[in-house]
C-alpha cells in the first residue's frame, strides 16, 4: 500500500475538526431537549450529567416512558462524529514515517470501529459497544505504539490516558463497582478522546501541509 502524501490534500483534515465541533454542538443541544429520567430515577427532570449516559439521548423513549425529542439530534451528532473520525483514521497512517503492516491495522480497525459505532442506536447497543470497543482497542494500541516509536511524546501520553480511562469504563461496567459514577466518567472519557483525536488531526494536518510544500 502506498503511503506517499504527494497527491493528498491536507484540507481534507479540516473535516474531522468540523465534525467534532458539530458533534459537541448537537449533543449539547440534544441534552437540552431531553425531558428527563435516568436509570436511577424515572421522575428526574432534564438530562443529568451525573446520572444519564450519552447513549440515553439516542433512545426513542426516556426512562419515564415518554417520547424522546432529543433522539434525532443525538443520532445526527453520532453520525457526524463517526463520519469525521473515519476520515481521520483513513489519513492517520500518514503521520508515521515507518512503514509496515501496523499502518494497515490502524486504518482498517479505526474505520471499522467507527462504522460499527453508528449502530449504537439499534436494539443491539451492548453488542455494538463490545465489538466496536474491541476493534477500536486494537486501533488505539497500534496507534499508541507507533506514536511512542516515532517520538510523539505528548500524543503518546494522552493516548495512554485515554486508553486507561477507556479500560476503567469497561471495568466499572462489567464489575458493577462504582457503577453510580460511570455516567460522569463516560463524559470525561468522551472529552479526553475528542481532545486526543483533535491533537492527532492537527499534528497530521501540519505534517501533510509541510510535506506538500516541500514537494
Amino acid at each position: 500500500m502506498n503511503w506517499n502524501t504527494t497527491h493528498e490534500k491536507p484540507k481534507a483534515l479540516l473535516i474531522p475538526i468540523l465534525g467534532m465541533l458539530l458533534f459537541v454542538f448537537f449533543i449539547i443541544k440534544a441534552a437540552s431537549l431531553y425531558p428527563g429520567g435516568s436509570q436511577y430515577s424515572s421522575t428526574e427532570e432534564g438530562f443529568s450529567f451525573l446520572n444519564n449516559y450519552l447513549c440515553d439521548l439516542l433512545d426513542s423513549t426516556t426512562f419515564n416512558g415518554s417520547p424522546n425529542p432529543s433522539k434525532d439530534l443525538a443520532r445526527l451528532a453520532l453520525f457526524l462524529l463517526c463520519s469525521c473520525l473515519t476520515v481521520l483514521w483513513y489519513y492517520l497512517p500518514k503521520l508515521f514515517k515507518r512503514k509496515g503492516v501496523h499502518l494497515v491495522v490502524i486504518r482498517v480497525t479505526g474505520i471499522s470501529a467507527m462504522i460499527i459505532t453508528l449502530f449504537l442506536s439499534s436494539n443491539s447497543h451492548d453488542l455494538v459497544i463490545y465489538i466496536a470497543g474491541l476493534i477500536g482497542l486494537i486501533a488505539m494500541i497500534t496507534t499508541i505504539v507507533a506514536l511512542y516509536k516515532e517520538g510523539y511524546q505528548e500524543l503518546f501520553a494522552l493516548g495512554i490516558f485515554c486508553l486507561a480511562i477507556l479500560l476503567l469504563n469497561y471495568y466499572i461496567y462489567e464489575s458493577g463497582l462504582l457503577i453510580t459514577v460511570l455516567p460522569a466518567i463516560q463524559k470525561i472519557t468522551f472529552v479526553s478522546f475528542i481532545g486526543w483525536f483533535a491533537l492527532l488531526n492537527i499534528s497530521l494536518y501540519r505534517k501533510m501541509r509541510t510535506t506538500k510544500n516541500v514537494q
